[in-house]
């Protein structure tokens, strides 16, 4: 299989920019993380075992697919319990297609955000 890679650059004078879909699945996990109301990202089990090695995967919960019209990215997140999720949605949207458009000038087709679970307060009632 023969790993995709996105070329960016338009001028070739001074050579090509490639970026790699994993940068664009770091940047959107950063992204996501600075929303409000998200709990946590929803990453496979390989990730898990990852990060319980101490390896931060920034990249957990992001799926990007390289299309011919561009762009497409899938979100598997865990919300906070108590929070409008349409409202949360839109702004992790609208986090990533600015953050990505910031760091990379690229546009995206389509965030695709899925909400896999609810997480509760952990408050203890005594």
């Amino acid at each position: 299989m023969a790993k995709q890679i996105l070329n960016v650059s338009e001028n070739t004078e001074l050579g090509k920019i490639e970026i790699a879909p994993e940068v664009i699945e770091v940047i959107t996990g950063i992204a996501a993380s600075e929303v409000e109301g998200i709990s946590e990202m929803r990453g496979s089990f390989a990730s898990d075992v990852v990060e319980r090695f101490g390896k931060k995967s920034h990249g957990k919960g992001v799926k990007v697919e390289l299309t011919e019209d561009g762009i497409a990215i899938d979100l598997y997140v865990v919300i906070k319990f108590g929070v409008s999720i349409p409202k949360v949605a839109e702004m992790l949207q609208t986090n990533i297609r600015q953050s990505l458009k910031n760091m990379t000038a690229l546009d995206t087709k389509e965030i695709n955000v899925h909400v896999v679970g609810i997480q509760m307060d952990q408050s203890s009632d005594e």
